[in-house]
């Protein structure tokens, strides 16, 4: 019988230690935990340091294997039909729910008296956020340009491009094959970098509380405790429904994820789980090429946490600043926050910017309101981050299962380890 590992020594124990050693620590001393800023960075710079390449090699090894160019298009016209009736629910299920709670109700903010300069920095950038510019934006300007920048959607055009052409050029096995071997070293470098993910996990909590500090969360925790409990009643009613309907068990599920999981939430990034989420599910018995194309597309299309902690803000500010929506308004206000929710991934800070860009086209929330926001959006992001990582995770078994390009044997063994 092989020996099981000490619990210390996992992965999930060390980083879930580092969170709790990052809020203690930045409890205690929070002048000085705020300069651990650098350990959580440098870990999330690791990872996006690796994942074009990875995404490029797995992308080009499954289209390329796969030989189906109709296939191919017929899993990206589900994967984006399946993005956008789920993140429709996400926005809907979130306007039900501020709406009954009324977070922001006896605020009474005066826009007038909020730090405007506060969100300057925000509302700027999210000038220039639109539809058209952010599928022009897929396209790179040089294809070295879309890997130096780290563009997830261009490298995964370029992939495409370069699967499609390697299936149809004689001795283009060869190429796919070198970029096999080549993503079983990425892969080997991923599993050197999550060593450091306790220390990430630690540096970034710690700035976190140290910065912002707890007490900042009391004055708004009916919109934390709003924007937490939505984000878990769609995890567990509409993901939990959805996975079940494909025969996945959604606990099963985020226990098999939970490593991934809670380097999202000591991060608040859920790129920084990114290359793991991906090896996680071709693990699962989903085939390469799915995964390939669904999860990387799934972080700019399928952000469900992001369209939940949108429409709550946005409601919030509102009613927080005693703005009165028509039924009309509101409804204009969901479709805008459905296209340009799309474009927030690909932006440092994306919902926080995309929620001012919004605001601003509008003109009917005073965009100055998002000032309130401030103090817990950091602690809200790691919400938002752990919805879309499930989000993607489930999204990526559904067209697997839709395709039947989903191993079931595989899969129920991985899920009852």
């Amino acid at each position: 019988m092989p020996v099981s590992r000490p619990f210390y020594r996992s992965l999930h124990f060390q980083v879930l230690a580092g969170i709790l050693l990052g809020v203690l620590f930045g409890a205690l001393f929070p002048a000085t935990a705020v300069k651990m800023k650098p350990l959580g960075d440098g870990f999330i710079r690791l990872i996006r340091m690796i994942i074009a390449p990875i995404i490029f090699c797995t992308v080009v090894v499954g289209i390329g294997t796969a030989g189906d160019m109709k296939k191919l298009g017929r899993i990206g016209v589900k994967a984006l039909f399946y993005f956008e009736v789920v993140t429709t629910f996400a926005l809907l299920i979130g306007l039900v729910v501020v709406k009954v709670l009324q977070p922001g109700a006896g605020i009474n903010a005066d826009p007038r008296t909020l730090d405007a300069k506060s969100i300057a920095a925000y509302a700027a950038p999210g000038q220039a956020l639109s539809t058209v510019d952010f599928f022009l934006n897929i396209i790179p300007d040089t294809l070295v340009g879309a890997f130096a920048k780290g563009e997830v959607l261009q490298v995964l055009l370029i992939a495409i491009l370069f699967g499609v052409a390697l299936a149809n050029v004689e001795h283009g096995h060869r190429i796919i094959n070198g970029c096999e071997h080549f993503s079983h070293a990425l892969f080997g470098i991923m599993e050197i970098i999550m060593k450091a993910a306790p220390v990430g996990a630690f540096g970034a909590m710690a700035f976190t509380i140290g910065r912002f500090g707890l007490a900042t969360l009391i004055p708004l925790a009916k919109l934390m405790g709003c924007v937490i409990l939505t984000s878990a009643a769609f995890i567990v009613l509409i993901l939990g429904s959805i996975a079940a309907y494909v025969g996945v068990n959604l606990w099963k599920l985020l226990k098999y994820l939970k490593e991934e999981l809670l380097v999202v939430l000591g991060t608040s990034s859920s790129e920084a789980a990114l290359p793991g989420l991906m090896k996680k599910l071709e693990g699962l018995g989903c085939a390469k090429h799915v995964v390939g194309l669904v999860v990387p597309s799934g972080y700019s299309f399928n952000l469900d946490g992001t369209s939940i902690y949108l429409t709550i803000a946005a409601i919030f500010v509102a009613q927080a600043t005693n703005t009165h929506l028509t039924l009309g308004q509101e409804a204009i206000l969901l479709l805008v926050l459905m296209l340009t929710s799309k474009g927030s991934a690909a932006v440092t800070g994306g919902g926080f910017i995309t929620l001012a860009a919004t605001l601003s086209s509008l003109g009917t929330v005073p965009v100055a309101g998002i000032a309130l926001l401030l103090g817990v959006d950091r602690f809200m992001s790691q919400v938002r981050a752990f919805t879309n990582l499930i989000g993607n995770a489930v999204a990526a078994i559904v067209v697997a299962k839709w395709e039947k390009e989903l191993d079931e044997t595989v899969m129920a063994a991985a899920l009852k380890e």
